[in-house]
């Protein structure tokens, strides 16, 4: 079987594309080969590796990339962009097959404590978890992990 190859999209490549990177690979890494990227990538947040790691998720391993390194070097099935910015700007490239829009609010811009910060990652967590267990089932495939 060969894996549908999907690309998470954001500005920042630091917390909601790098959460649902690594939900969908939780969830769906038997259907799917999943990466990340960012228009302007800033580094991994170190709240979103936080709050994957409560629930028995381990994205350490994921890294900040930008576009670049897949536009003309790979196709995709599916790009999903996970923010208005990315949305706007992403530019057309080559095999990016399937196009789909998730806005999730931005956590990373959320102000406040550390505990607070954590409660706006984990509320996003939490959204894109349910969208992409609702994606699967919608492609009528199991998710795995629930």
């Amino acid at each position: 079987m060969t894996k549908r190859r999907v690309l998470f999209l954001c500005t920042g490549n630091s917390a909601r594309s790098q959460m649902a990177e690594a939900l969908l690979r939780h969830y769906g890494g038997d259907w799917f080969e999943v990466h990340s990227a960012g228009i302007e990538p800033k580094g991994v947040n170190p709240f979103a590796l936080q709050v994957l790691a409560e629930i028995g998720i381990d994205a350490s391993h994921q890294t900040s990339k930008s576009l670049d390194v897949y536009r003309g070097k790979m196709t995709f099935d599916y790009l999903i962009t996970v923010c208005a910015d990315a949305e706007k700007n992403c530019p057309f490239f080559p095999g990016q097959g399937i196009r789909l829009h998730w806005p999730f609010e931005d956590p990373a811009a959320f102000e406040g404590e550390d505990e607070a910060k954590r409660a706006k990652f984990r509320q996003v967590r939490d959204q894109i978890s349910a969208r992409i267990r609702a994606w699967l089932d919608e492609l009528g495939l199991p998710s795995h992990h629930l």
